[in-house]
């Protein structure tokens, strides 16, 4: 208050003195406070973290077989995916066919007949395609130590295709399985042990269990019978597989055959209860079919072994590596997967 008095009289003073403008300026600084403006504080905002959108990819029409390339941190591969005929609003179940040495995509598909058994019992189909670069033979490389583990390779890139798959046909993630013949057969096998968190059960038609090789030269050595001893360790248990393997079979050796109840087997699973079925194909080849049950009724194994066929698909037609003679696998391992699903 005593400042403003002050001010007050020298405004008074300079005005008596003709100088008014001053008297003014005396008078605007004694109200107008004389303080540093605030600095503006930039307000911190949080940034709201980018939402990880999962991209909804447009469903494949009903009765559609489309050819796509897929890639990944883990490399590339084409496919074929079928899409069955019926309502676009099933969670439908999903079984990935993988192809055996000098196969396409394509022609598994033609020669299994996968596609119509789809129509008829409602499930998507997907076919991985092993590339050239990868392997001259369109083998897969099932042998190599670098493709036969969880998040490495082969089963890495597969992997991750059957999620994509699963995604685009929005199939039921309680119900996914796969299959194989020869090569594919082998490759089957090793994605089933890698990803039991994906499959539920698998098919292996003519190939070998997934630890018995780990080189080119232990490829041919189990292709072609080897009698050495076999791991002899506990293993995890398996996931159900249904196995089929001509006893004619100049490929892949019969004896691969056993090699899946020796690891069911080493897995501990407590007593089996062995049922063996004897039977003939409409196309006159007789089968014998052993269905293995833990002693609660679950199936855990089921091997067919063709009388008098060699290295083709049982019951198959119109593709390469064939046997139209034989019982048919695509519906019998369709029956047994079918009967299998992941428990919440």
């Amino acid at each position: 208050m005593a400042d403003l008095v002050k001010t007050f009289f020298k405004a008074a003073r300079l005005a008596r003195k003709g100088r008014p403008i001053s008297a003014a300026l005396a008078m605007s600084d004694s109200v107008t406070p004389s303080v540093r403006p605030a600095r503006k504080r930039a307000k911190k905002t949080k940034q709201a973290s980018p939402r990880k959108t999962v991209p909804v990819l447009p469903r494949p029409a009903p009765g559609s077989f489309i050819t796509q390339e897929f890639r990944c941190k883990h490399g590339t591969l084409a496919y074929k995916f079928y899409t069955p005929h019926g309502s676009a609003r099933r969670r439908m179940p999903l079984v990935v066919m993988l192809h055996g040495c000098s196969q396409s995509a394509a022609d598994f598909a033609t020669g299994t007949g996968m596609n119509a058994l789809a129509d008829e019992l409602g499930f998507l189909v997907l076919y991985p395609q092993q590339s050239q670069r990868a392997n001259l033979a369109r083998c897969w490389n099932w042998h190599n130590p670098a493709h036969q583990k969880r998040g490495r390779g082969e089963p890495a890139v597969i992997a991750a295709l059957t999620r994509h798959a699963m995604a685009l046909g929005r199939a039921n993630p309680a119900r996914i399985y796969v299959a194989g013949l020869s090569a594919g057969g082998a490759e089957a096998a090793i994605l089933a042990a890698a990803y039991p968190d994906i499959f539920v059960a698998v098919g292996i038609h003519s190939g070998v269990a997934h630890e018995d090789v780990h080189s080119l030269q232990g490829a041919i050595a189990a292709m072609r019978g080897d009698t050495r001893p076999r791991p002899t360790g506990k293993v995890r248990r398996p996931l159900p597989t249904i196995v089929f393997h001509g006893d004619h079979d100049r490929v892949v050796h019969p004896s691969n055959a056993g090699a899946f109840l020796r690891d069911l087997e080493r897995s501990n699973p407590g007593q089996l209860v062995t049922k063996s079925v004897s039977g003939r194909s409409q196309g006159g080849r007789e089968f014998t079919r052993r269905i293995y049950r833990s002693m609660a009724g679950t199936v855990l194994l089921e091997d067919w072994t063709v009388h008098g066929g060699g290295h083709g698909w049982s019951g198959g037609r119109g593709g390469s590596f064939t046997d139209p003679a034989g019982p048919d696998a695509s519906r019998a391992m369709l029956d047994f997967f079918l009967a299998i699903r992941r428990r919440p």
